[in-house]
C-alpha cells in the first residue's frame, strides 16, 4: 500500500512537472509585448496610444510634425481626464496617479525608424492608403529587430498585401481597434495565411492586457464588423435612394425597431462620407460583380460636394 502510495506520488509529481515545463514552453513560444510603437497621431492612433499606455505598456506615438503630435497628445490627456473622472469617482488621488503614470508610459517622435529599433509590437493607424501603408511597412522591417511584430489598424484594405510588403509575414496581423479606442472594448485580429499561431496568441494577449475583447478573422474584405456593417448602410442609402422611406424614418426604424443606438444615416454621417465611400469603392474594385458592393450615386454626390457628415458640418444630415 505505501509502495503505491509512493509510486502515486511520484507520478502526480512527474505530471506536475511535465505540465509545468509544458506551459513553460508554451509561454516561451509567445512574445510578450513590452514596447509598443503606435504609427499615426490621429484619432485612432492616439486613441490606440492611451490605452496601451495606461495598461502599463512603453509606448511611442509617431507622426510627421511635432504640430500634430503636440495636438495628439493633448487629446490623449483629456480623455484620460475623462477616463479617470469615470473610473475613480470618489477617489482623486488615484485618478491623478492614473493620469500621471500613463503619461509617464508614453512619449512622441517624428523619426519612426530610429524608434523600431527597440519596439516588440507596431501598430500602423495611419491614412488609408494601400501605397502608402507599403512603403511605411517596407521601410521599417529593415530596422525592426526580428522579434517585432507588425501590425495595421486599417478597416478595408487587405492585410496579406500589407504583409507582402516586408519579409516577416509570419509576424504580421490586422489588428482592428474601434472608435472611440478608450471606450470600444473589441478588436479584431485578423490572420493571413502566414501569420504564425505564435503572433496570434501574443496579440491575443496583448489585447486582453488592454482589457479588450478579441475575435479572430480571416483575411476577407471589412473582416466581421465592417462586412456586416457598410453594406447594411448602403442598402439604407439604396431604400433612401429609391424613395422606399426618409432617412428620418429609416433612423427611427432601426432605432426604435432593432434596438440600434444611431440610425444608418447618423452613423455614416459620425464615422465620415468620404471614409465610408472610400471603403465601399475598394470593395467594388475587388469584387464588382457583388450587389452588396455596389456604389451609391447619392453617396457620391454628397462626397463631391464636400458633405461629409459632422466633420464638415453638413453630410446626410446639417450639423450646427
Amino acid at each position: 500500500m505505501a509502495f503505491a502510495t509512493r509510486r502515486f506520488v511520484r507520478a502526480a509529481s512527474s505530471a506536475s512537472s511535465s505540465a509545468a515545463a509544458a506551459a513553460a514552453t508554451a509561454a516561451a513560444k509567445k512574445l510578450l509585448v513590452k514596447h509598443v510603437t503606435v504609427i499615426g497621431g490621429g484619432l485612432m492612433g492616439a486613441g490606440i496610444a492611451q490605452v496601451a499606455a495606461a495598461a502599463g505598456h512603453t509606448v511611442v506615438l509617431v507622426d510627421q510634425t511635432d504640430e500634430i503630435l503636440k495636438n495628439s497628445k493633448k487629446g490623449i490627456e483629456e480623455s484620460l481626464k475623462k477616463v479617470a473622472k469615470k473610473k475613480f469617482a470618489d477617489k482623486p488621488e488615484a485618478a491623478t496617479q492614473f493620469i500621471e503614470s500613463t503619461l509617464k508610459n508614453l512619449t512622441v517622435s517624428t523619426d519612426p525608424v530610429a524608434i523600431v529599433h527597440s519596439t516588440d509590437l507596431v501598430i500602423e493607424a495611419i491614412v488609408e492608403n494601400q501605397e502608402v501603408k507599403n512603403d511605411l511597412f517596407k521601410r521599417l522591417d529593415k530596422f525592426a529587430p526580428e522579434h517585432t511584430i507588425f501590425a495595421s489598424n486599417t478597416s478595408s484594405l487587405q492585410i496579406t498585401q500589407l504583409a507582402n510588403s516586408t519579409t516577416r509575414q509570419d509576424r504580421f496581423s490586422g489588428l482592428h481597434f474601434f472608435n472611440p479606442v478608450p471606450v470600444m472594448k473589441l478588436v479584431e485580429i485578423v490572420k493571413t495565411p502566414m501569420t504564425s499561431q505564435k503572433t496570434f496568441e501574443s496579440l491575443v494577449d496583448f489585447t486582453k492586457a488592454l482589457g479588450k475583447t478579441a475575435v479572430s478573422c480571416k483575411d476577407t474584405p471589412g473582416f466581421i464588423v465592417n462586412r456586416l456593417l457598410v453594406p447594411y448602410l448602403m442598402e439604407a442609402v439604396r431604400l433612401y435612394e429609391r424613395g422606399d422611406a426618409s432617412k428620418e424614418d429609416i433612423d427611427i426604424a432601426m432605432k426604435l425597431g432593432a434596438g440600434y443606438p444611431m440610425g444608418p444615416f447618423e452613423l455614416l454621417d459620425y464615422v465620415g462620407l468620404d471614409t465610408s465611400k472610400y471603403i465601399i469603392d475598394g470593395w467594388y474594385m475587388s469584387e464588382p460583380d457583388n450587389p452588396l458592393f455596389a456604389p451609391s450615386p447619392l453617396l457620391n454626390k454628397l462626397v463631391e460636394e464636400k458633405k461629409l457628415g459632422k466633420k464638415t458640418g453638413e453630410g446626410f444630415y446639417k450639423y450646427k
